[in-house]
This record gives C-alpha cells, sequence and structure tokens, in this order.
C-alpha cells in the first residue's frame, strides 16, 4: 500500500503550489514561487473553550480570530498558539497550518505543496521535528525548516553566500533573532525572547502604573504602532487611549504621549541592543572588520518601530539601517529558497537531518 501512497502523493504535488512560510509569534506570512507575499495574516485561532475545536466558517482563524482577542464570550477562546517563535499548542498550529494552505490553493483540501517553513535559531531538534510534523498533518507533501536570519538575509539580498560578514537582525512578536551570516552559514547567532510582544506589554504595565488604566494587547499594540518609538521624534505625538479605570472599574479614556511611551518601551530596546553587542563580541574579528562596512540590517515588525535603527546604532557605534518592507524579508527569503532549492540545500534541513 505504500508503494501506491508516494506516486499519489507526487501527482497531488503536481496540482500544488509550493510555499514559503514565515511562522511567526504575531503573524504568519505566506509566499508563492512566481507570486510574491500573497497571505499575511495574525497567528490567532478561535475554538471553542476546553476542546480546541475550531469555529467553523471564516471567523475561525487570521484576522477575524484576531479581532476577537480579550472580546470572546464565555464558551470561545482566541489562542495564539506559538509562543516565543516555537509551537504551544501542536493541535491548533496544525489546523492553522491546514487553513493557510487550503486558502492559497482556493479551498482545494486535498493539494500537496512542498513547503519552506522558517523558524527561530535557537529551537531545538524535538522544536523543529514537532514543526515539520504539525506541517505534513497540514498537508505539505515535504517540509524545509530554515532559519528566520538566514531567510531574512537572503529576502534583502544580503551577500549570505559569500565569504563575507552580514549581521541580521530580525525583531518579531515572540523573540529577536540576530545572526551573523556568512557562506551560507551562521557564524555567531542567538534568539533573545524579547520581541514586540514585550514592547506590547511594558505599555500595557505603564498605562496601569501611570495612567491607572487597564488596556488590552490590542490597544497596545495600536499605541505602538500610532506613536510608539525607539527614538525621539522630530515632533512629539499624543493620542487618546479608552480602558477600565483600575480604582473604579469604569470605562476611561485618558491622553499618552510619545514621550512617556519610548520610555516605557527604552527596556525591550536596551535588551535588543544588550544581546546584539554580545553577538558582535563572540563574531571572529575579520568578520567583525567587514561589519565595519555592511553595518546591521533591521528587518521583522519590530524593525517599523520608530528610530529602531539610530537607537541601535547610537548604542553599538555600529551603523544599522532597515531596508524597504522589512515585515515580509523572511517570507520573501522563502520564497527564493523555493525557487533556489539546489543553490541553499546547504542550509535547508529535512525531518532526515534535525
Amino acid at each position: 500500500m505504500s508503494n501506491l501512497i508516494k506516486p499519489f502523493e507526487a501527482l497531488l504535488g503536481r496540482f500544488s503550489v509550493d510555499m514559503g512560510i514565515d511562522l511567526g509569534t504575531a503573524n504568519t506570512l505566506v509566499c508563492v514561487r512566481g507570486r510574491g507575499i500573497i497571505l499575511n495574516e495574525p497567528s490567532v485561532v478561535a475554538v471553542k473553550k476546553g476542546t480546541n475545536e475550531v469555529l467553523l466558517g471564516g471567523m475561525a482563524v487570521g484576522n477575524a480570530a484576531k479581532a476577537m482577542l480579550g472580546k470572546t464570550p464565555g464558551n470561545i477562546e482566541a489562542i495564539r498558539p506559538l509562543r516565543h517563535g516555537v509551537i504551544a499548542d501542536f493541535e491548533i498550529t496544525e489546523k492553522m497550518l491546514r487553513y493557510f494552505i487550503t486558502k492559497v490553493h482556493d479551498g482545494r483540501a486535498w493539494v500537496k505543496p512542498q513547503v519552506v517553513i522558517a523558524v527561530p535559531v535557537g529551537i531545538t531538534a524535538v522544536e523543529r521535528r514537532a514543526v515539520i510534523h504539525s506541517a505534513e498533518r497540514a498537508g505539505a507533501r515535504r517540509v524545509f525548516l530554515i532559519d528566520e536570519p538566514m531567510a531574512a538575509g537572503i529576502g534583502v539580498d544580503l551577500p549570505v553566500t559569500e565569504a563575507r560578514g552580514s549581521l541580521v537582525v530580525d525583531i518579531g512578536g515572540g523573540t529577536t533573532e540576530i545572526a551573523v551570516l556568512s557562506l551560507a552559514g551562521k557564524v555567531v547567532a542567538t534568539s533573545l525572547r524579547v520581541g514586540g510582544d514585550e514592547m506590547d506589554e511594558a505599555i500595557v504595565n505603564h498605562m496601569r502604573r501611570e495612567h491607572s488604566l487597564f488596556i488590552g494587547e490590542q490597544s497596545a499594540e495600536r499605541i505602538k504602532t500610532t506613536i510608539g518609538s525607539a527614538w525621539p521624534l522630530e515632533q512629539e505625538l499624543s493620542m487618546d487611549v479608552k480602558g477600565r479605570d483600575s480604582i473604579t472599574g469604569l470605562p476611561r479614556r485618558a491622553t499618552v504621549t510619545s514621550i512617556e511611551i519610548r520610555e516605557a518601551l527604552s527596556e525591550p530596546v536596551r535588551q535588543i541592543c544588550e544581546e546584539i553587542r554580545r553577538v558582535l563580541e563572540e563574531a571572529p574579528p575579520e568578520i567583525s572588520a567587514d561589519l565595519v562596512d555592511s553595518g546591521i540590517t533591521v528587518v521583522g515588525g519590530g524593525a517599523l518601530l520608530f528610530g529602531v535603527d539610530t537607537a541601535i546604532s547610537n548604542f553599538l557605534g555600529v551603523p544599522a539601517h532597515v531596508p524597504d518592507d522589512p515585515l515580509t524579508a523572511v517570507a520573501r527569503g522563502t520564497g527564493v529558497f523555493l525557487e533556489k532549492l539546489d543553490v541553499f540545500s546547504a542550509v535547508l534541513a529535512t525531518e532526515d537531518d534535525s
């Protein structure tokens, strides 16, 4: 029977669209060969509480499910199945991947695509196998894993296959991935469990401490993207924030400024800078010499925080820059891998390798 299964899967593969997936704590992006980024949705799934049974219809996964965070009735729960870049709930992750794969194929559930998935550099062999198995159970016929900084480096066209050092900092939702790349490999790499989620939490804590106002994570994210910064603005901003008064328990609004939000974000930004310093200190002297010219490339959703490159450069004395469209850098890199699997096979891992 097994001899018949492989040819059958290969036949299904001919009708499938191979894809690269940036499976992030906050968002999942899908890149299809020749078409670019075709899907960018939150990594959130709505389920019936206590059952892991995904709600039916388009309100189950992604954008619609994220809108439910903090607003669900008692029998519904909106779950983020990844924490700090790794799978926290295997069953929900599998269902989320199946939803995304099927959506890319216009609802065809029988497809068997080849998939490249970007993962944090710090995950264990067990965690790598968990990602592969989840993708296979979701319908992938073959799964490759690629480290997020390597995918990002390829996505922004850094010379990662050459004998030259490149430093990539990928600030995601759950982790910040930092890696010095050369000759298609990692010279020094680390995964710091500080990212966009910790920045949101810092804002939540600030609002509770300084304004006696309870707010949710979506409100905190909105504050961060609207007036948040890592470096002083030319013109400082303010905005009204609505939440629940911590003393009276009643709905209330408060006005916050970009100056106080920048101060609230200073600690996670400092932690990221300190970790970059540690990686730089571990890099070989010849690589360090390359980085004097090439500098630090900052990608990921956190790169959209105003002035984060300036803050890093000022802290370390090394030039840093944010390329165009930093949010999709990792996903675009997985797309390049799909086109050049033979060239980049040295930096890919199948289940047998992990």
